[in-house]
């Protein structure tokens, strides 16, 4: 049987009866008691005088009751003056102007000091002029630059293109594998030994161990298993993770490979694009080893 008990509402002071249930929760909870919804929408309306607590303004304003905090502004530019005297923003300070040869000074959150200035820098480089410098890093190398060896001509080869392969097929040559492609479709380049390599990088590795005569087997097979290796050098495995993070399907692969090198005591050098861009450091992951 249900035990009522007579309670006062917040808003007109009459009382009434609730169910006991009701009042301890509203009581656990810090809630008002209200014998109609009118009442309760009133209390709820219920305005409130008060000074704002900029002390340059201390202006007079009305706010709901239910909106007072510890901190009462009477507008936005009152409680942002007082913020950000309180809680100053962190900056580098006034610095010069990105483009060369202009001194002017801007705030530390812009980089240039006026859109010409950022259009000047754009137009250093034009579309001839950047095939023009694609055409020699490609002659450079041998094969058909990457983006991330060309970092100082990308973003103005996405800009003037819309892609990094566009200005590849701009300058004539065949663009590598994109990122969009991931492990799923890939393009097969040629290494100097006649090596069929699953992405430029794995041709720079290959073509660095065939310059100084290393001999060396493209995709060996790991011991009873379908899995491949990218290079045996003698009992040495070598491997190019290039995808790394990139799928859950390639991690897995990726921990089989290095459970079975310590199963049957193989050893193994892993590769990592940080070991290829911006700067080869193949000779010093791989010569002492070699």
């Amino acid at each position: 049987m249900s035990v009522y008990i007579t309670v006062i509402c917040q808003t007109c002071g009459g009382s009434f009866s609730r169910e006991r249930g009701r009042v301890n929760e509203n009581e656990k909870l810090g809630h008002n008691f209200y014998c109609s919804p009118v009442c309760q929408r009133m209390h709820r309306m219920k305005r409130t005088t008060l000074w704002c607590d900029n002390p340059d303004c201390r202006r007079e304003f009305v706010k709901i009751s239910s909106d007072v905090s510890a901190c009462n502004y009477c507008s936005r530019s009152c409680a942002v003056s007082v913020n950000n005297k309180k809680f100053p923003k962190r900056g580098t300070g006034p610095r010069m102007c990105a483009r060369a040869g202009c001194k002017n000074i801007v705030g530390s959150w812009l980089k240039y000091c006026s859109s010409a200035c950022r259009r000047g820098v754009r137009q250093k480089f034009t579309k001839e002029k950047l095939v023009g410098l694609i055409c020699a890093m490609a002659y450079r190398l041998g094969r058909t630059p990457a983006r991330r060896e060309a970092s100082d001509i990308a973003f103005a080869c996405v800009y003037y293109f819309g892609s990094w392969n566009a200005a590849i097929t701009a300058a004539g040559l065949i663009p590598n594998r994109s990122h969009s492609q991931r492990m799923y479709h890939r393009t097969m380049t040629k290494a100097k030994d006649g090596h069929r390599c699953d992405s430029i990088s794995e041709a720079i590795v290959d073509n660095w161990l065939t310059d100084p005569a290393i001999a060396h087997e493209k995709d060996a097979r790991y011991p009873t298993t379908h899995h491949r290796a990218d290079w045996r050098v003698g009992g040495l495995f070598i491997e190019y993770f290039g995808l790394v993070n990139d799928s859950p399907r390639y991690m897995k692969a990726l921990e089989e490979k290095r459970e079975m090198c310590k199963e049957f005591g193989i050893p193994l050098i892993e590769l990592y694009p940080d070991d290829l861009y911006p700067t080869s450091l193949l000779a010093e992951r791989l010569r002492a080893m070699l």
